[in-house]
């Protein structure tokens, strides 16, 4: 990914290089791939983000070399079941009463929304996690930290749908956790160009790296 040269500047006065990490050990290395579920990946769902099954073969390659390597593929998906009331503000202030119930019944653990896009290579020793809100990592929506802890997990490698929501939400509060926390780009997506691009501008100059999945295997 290019960036302008505005931010590269910036990038390069704070931290003296471009790229704040040179090789990543894989077994201190997890690829959190977020919401990649037929709820957001698949026409004719309430969240279908149209740019996200072009990041299938990224997010498949990555998650086979990290495996390879000795490293953790982690898959996070949403669950709505009963969002109406422990994210009431969300589901009765921000979305018309027929979204919300329509969020509620496509992302439940028993609808074919909730389940991961048959594309992508889960393997049988892959993790799951549930999470109830945008970030993974927000007090009470999920396991992750503990999970990531439990593996000695210190890089997190971020990728999934939308960028500039549940995967940028997740990953600053990685960052922010003290995790060294990286944005896979073409692992990425989200509903306009624009705010990938932007998001990832805003996520270079203040929280973390950006690198390609090829960027990230030759650092394992």
């Amino acid at each position: 990914m290019e960036f302008p040269k505005w931010v590269t500047d910036r990038v390069i006065a704070r931290q003296g290089k471009l790229h704040a990490y040179d090789h990543f050990k894989p077994e201190e290395t997890a690829f959190v791939v977020v919401d990649l579920q037929n709820f957001f990946t698949q026409p004719g769902y309430m969240g279908e983000c149209k740019a996200a099954p072009a990041t299938f073969p990224a997010v498949n390659k990555l998650a086979n070399a990290l495996r390879k390597a000795g490293g953790h593929v982690i898959w996070v998906q949403t669950c709505a079941d009963n969002a109406d009331t422990f994210w009431a503000h969300f589901h009765h202030d921000m979305l018309k009463p027929e979204l919300s119930q329509r969020r509620l019944t496509e992302m439940s653990v028993d609808h074919p929304g909730y389940e991961l896009a048959a594309e992508l290579d889960v393997a049988p020793t892959d993790t799951r996690v549930v999470k109830r809100y945008y970030s993974a990592l927000a007090p009470n929506s999920s396991n992750l930290h503990e999970v990531l802890q439990d593996k000695g997990v210190k890089n997190v490698l971020i990728g999934g749908t939308t960028t500039n929501v549940c995967c940028e939400s997740t990953a600053r509060n990685a960052m922010m956790l003290n995790y060294r926390s990286i944005m896979v780009h073409d692992a990425l997506s989200a509903f306009t160009s624009q705010e990938h691009e932007f998001a990832l501008q805003a996520w270079m100059l203040y929280f973390g790296d950006v690198l390609g999945a090829d960027d990230v295997i030759a650092r394992l």
